[in-house]
């Protein structure tokens, strides 16, 4: 050994604690102000901001996955030398919002309408500012490159001033209009619900048909609904259906109301289902709201804002909708009119997400946006390819919400929010009124009560954020942004309205790119859920295993629009990748690495060293490309790959010949090699794990920081097919080796003396000590007899390897061993084969876990085959 070659002491610890380490660290980079975007700068710009997470919202493993890959994005670009701006913010969440202290004042025993509505504004403030936002802390947490400097949020002076100016905008060029349409409507919160905020469960209702009429006018008509039939003011049938011909423009007497309805011919009616025969109640149903237009049916509304029956004349006024269903039905059942009953009948339903009652269609009076005009220019901006969205699958799934949009309800019957600028005077007047004009005054003027659409202002978040619609620097700079990373499940709601207003605010696109991803599931393909106990809390993951390794595990499921599915052990094997990584810089540094150091000419390098240099510019290169394709999933695994087996299992094993039995100049190249590969691979991984590396880099190259390091670039001068072949050789043979080894029960630390020879030994002679070093073979003495042998392929020809293993193998304690492998193997046979002949569980697995057992079962009954082998050829005891 060289006086060069003795081992190094090193700054880092002997473990990676996320822990001590993560708080720190981050809070340098935001003190450096590495985050920090300048509008000034030459540089080409760079911008996302953030899907803004509800105020009230906490970070869950669907926030981690996005925000992660977000921040992956990001870091990449800040590191490709682009001013990159990640900014930051939340949403009012007008809906999450109330519900939660409108919760807290009962618990007090009073209400926001006992509270007043100036007071209850007052009492969320208070609540925003003492307790919301906790999200953003658990950002930090996750290590998120943002711009802490241009935090916004959709209820501060600026983006209320971009809501009132668009508002304004659109009113006076007529894309907003005031009329009564059929709503989401929640009796709890007494409001508009978005599309967003209503989510359709599965319940287990009644079927009841009932009949409307007597004698040859009769009819029968089948709902779930059975109050609903209050507010009935036809019966349809389809125009072909011979049954009902004859009655077509004729009346029917709707019972219990003394009301005459007609029964009317519509196409929309399916002659199949049920009797063929519809009730039709325009005032509390989508579909018989359509009905009744096309018919000039009148609307009548039956049901008060919190859900009671109102203004029917009949005994059930003042009654529950839920209490009135039962009572409906059984007066019915009194006047012999219910025909058939099927109970459970399963259905779908839509619920408050917040306050998690069934919805309520329900004819009100509220604002529109006109979405024509501005839904075609949303469109035309993917077709012309000014936008393009990725992965290009999803385009139709864009397509279809966007060319079919129906005009947007963006009035809400609450009071957190921003308010509608419409003041009615006494005189039916109505002025909208602008961010700098003054609300007319006097005697009978009244500002409409309602507030926007939480999604009216998170539609504007890509440029309100940026000072529209003022004329500043980071608007200049930084609009459009350049991708929108978000999820597919939201496309509609927010992605869409915010194309829709981009356009029409700005005259661009707001973002080049729509990057979708997928939902992530369970380690089964399930949806997450507290109802079904399967949910995740990233925090505690982070806890468990850091940062890094659940930031790893979720990239590397990232493949794009496509759902992710995440399991415990899936981030305990990426908490096993960081550890590795740590080892083995450590390792590195220790042997003496060298990042600072000049890359020796390839010719004064060895073999090995060309390989794993010219491994790691087709690594760089196809990371690279990876990143700029959205392509995570294969990003990440190729730099597992890369790291796990050719750097930390092969190169790092070769370089010890190097250092330790080579000469000065050798080991000199060597350091240079490992400081160049370690530092080029640190910088690989930074984006997807950016505080081990960050630890890690710092302490083998002593410069800044990861966060300002440039991107590598392939260095293609040393990529060498001769050298590649032959260590693919080399690591052919050494593997072969140990599995003999292994097989013959020796010891992987048990030197044993062998000979090498053989047309393929020829080819790769010059590496012939690393091979030994690796395999633990000695060179053969005087008197060498072998007395066991293996021959093993190579490209150019076949090695034989003849070892003494005299003495070597304890018999007894071998044949234990070997028994006690059998049965391991045997136990794990049996558990793969109950798991794929059990039918439930093949059902239920997606494909990716079905093929890991398969594979394990491959492997057990490999395994058994070559353990059974080698307890046939051991000698008697």
């Amino acid at each position: 050994m060289t006086e060069n070659a003795q081992p190094q002491q090193t700054d880092l610890p002997g473990t990676w604690n996320p822990a001590d380490e993560e708080a720190s660290l981050y809070q340098r980079w935001v003190d450096a102000g590495y985050f920090t975007a300048d509008p000034t700068s030459d540089k080409p710009p760079f911008t996302v901001v953030i899907p803004p997470p509800n105020v009230t919202g906490s970070l869950h493993i669907g926030h981690a996955f996005e925000h992660t890959l977000i921040d992956a994005i990001t870091r990449y670009h800040r590191m490709l030398g682009d001013e990159t701006l990640y900014l930051p913010g939340m949403d009012h969440a007008s809906i999450a919002v109330h519900a939660l202290v409108e919760k807290q004042l009962r618990a007090e025993g009073t209400s926001r309408r006992e509270l007043g509505r100036e007071a209850f504004v007052e009492r969320v403030w208070q609540w925003k500012n003492e307790h919301g936002g906790k999200i953003l802390a658990q950002m930090k947490r996750l290590g998120e490159g943002v711009d802490w400097s241009r935090e916004r949020f959709t209820m501060d002076d600026g983006l209320s001033k971009a809501v009132n100016t668009i508002f304004k905008k659109l009113f006076d060029d007529g894309l907003i209009y005031r009329a009564e349409r059929l709503v989401n409507w929640s009796p709890e919160l007494r409001s508009v619900l978005s599309d967003a905020e209503v989510k359709h469960e599965e319940v287990e209702g009644e079927l009841v048909s009932m009949r409307y009429g007597d004698g040859e006018n009769a009819i029968v008509v089948a709902t779930t609904r059975m109050e609903t039939m209050l507010g009935d003011t036809a019966v349809a049938v389809h125009p072909d259906d011979e049954r009902y011909t004859h009655l077509i423009g004729t009346e029917v007497e709707l019972p219990l109301t003394g009301r005459k309805i007609p029964i009317v011919a519509d196409k929309h009616v399916d002659p199949e289902f049920g009797t063929g025969a519809v009730k039709v109640t325009p005032a509390h149903d989508p579909n018989d709201f359509e009905i009744g237009q096309r018919h000039d049916l009148p609307m009548i509304t039956i049901m008060d804002e919190q859900g009671r029956i109102d203004g029917t004349g009949t005994e059930f006024d003042g009654m529950d909708r839920f209490e009135a269903r039962v009572a409906v039905r059984e007066k019915l059942r009194e006047q012999g009119r219910i025909v058939a009953e099927k109970r459970p009948y399963l259905h779908s339903v839509g619920h408050s997400e917040r306050s998690k009652e069934p919805i309520e269609p329900r004819l009100s009076l509220q604002w529109f946006v006109k979405v024509g005009p501005l839904a075609k220019a949303a469109g035309d901006a993917v077709r012309d390819g000014r936008v393009n969205v990725h992965p290009p699958e999803m385009e139709k799934r864009y397509f279809d919400w966007v060319d079919n949009l129906h005009d947007w309800c963006i009035s809400r019957q609450l009071w957190w929010g921003h308010r509608i600028p419409v003041w009615y005077g006494p005189n039916d007047e109505v002025v909208c009124v602008g961010p700098d004009e003054e609300p007319p005054s006097g005697e009978g003027w009244t500002q409409d009560p309602d507030v926007l659409d939480t999604w009216f202002s998170s539609g504007l978040w890509p440029f309100s954020t940026l000072g529209w619609p003022e004329k500043t620097p980071d608007l200049n700079k930084f609009y459009p942004t350049s991708v929108l990373v978000t999820g597919y499940d939201i496309l509609f709601f927010w992605v869409v309205r915010m194309m829709m207003f981009g356009l029409y605010a700005t005259g661009e696109a707001p973002f080049k790119t729509i990057a979708l991803h997928g939902m992530v599931r369970d380690q089964f393909g399930k949806k997450m859920s507290k109802t079904a106990g399967n949910g995740v809390d990233p925090i505690e993951w982070m806890d468990s295993y850091g940062t890094d390794a659940l930031r790893f595990t979720l990239t590397r499921g990232a493949n794009p629009g496509t759902d992710v599915p995440i399991g415990e052990e899936w981030v305990a094997g990426s908490r096993n990748f960081t550890t590795k990584l740590w080892n083995a810089t450590k390792f590195a540094m220790m042997n003496g690495a060298d990042a600072n150091a000049p890359l020796p000419p390839a010719a004064e390098l060895t073999e090995a060293d060309r390989w794993i240099l010219g491994r790691l510019g087709s690594v760089v290169d196809d990371v690279t490309g990876y990143l700029a394709d959205y392509q995570f999933a294969k990003a990440t695994d190729t730099l597992y790959q890369f790291t796990w087996t050719e750097l930390c299992d092969w190169y790092l094993e070769l370089s010890k010949v190097q250092v330790f039995q080579g000469d000065e100049a050798r080991v000199t190249a060597t350091r240079a090699v490992l400081g160049h590969v370690f530092d080029t691979v640190l910088k690989l991984l930074h984006p997807f794990i950016p505080f081990i590396t960050e630890k890690l880099w710092t302490a083998l190259t002593d410069r800044e920081s990861l966060v300002i390091a440039p991107w590598p670039v392939a260095e293609a001068s040393y990529a060498d097919a001769v050298a590649d072949k032959r260590i693919a050789d080399v690591r052919k043979l050494v593997t072969e080796v140990r599995r003999f080894r292994a097989d013959q029960g020796l010891k992987p630390s048990q030197k044993v003396a062998a000979r090498l020879s053989g047309d393929g030994f020829a080819e790769i002679t010059g590496h012939d000590e690393p091979i030994r070093s690796l395999v633990r073979l000695t060179q053969p003495e005087d008197g060498f007899a072998p007395s066991a042998s293996l021959e093993v392929g190579l490209s150019a020809g076949v090695v034989t390897v003849e070892l003494d293993l005299s003495g070597t193998i304890d018999v007894a304690a071998e044949r234990k061993r070997l028994q006690k492998d059998l049965g391991a193997a045997e136990k794990e046979l049996a558990q793969a084969e109950a798991k794929l002949g059990n039918q439930a569980f093949i059902d239920k697995a997606p494909e990716p876990v079905i093929g890991k057992i398969r594979a394990r079962k491959e492997t057990a009954v490999a395994d058994i085959e070559r353990i059974n082998a080698r307890l046939a050829a051991l000698p008697a005891s």
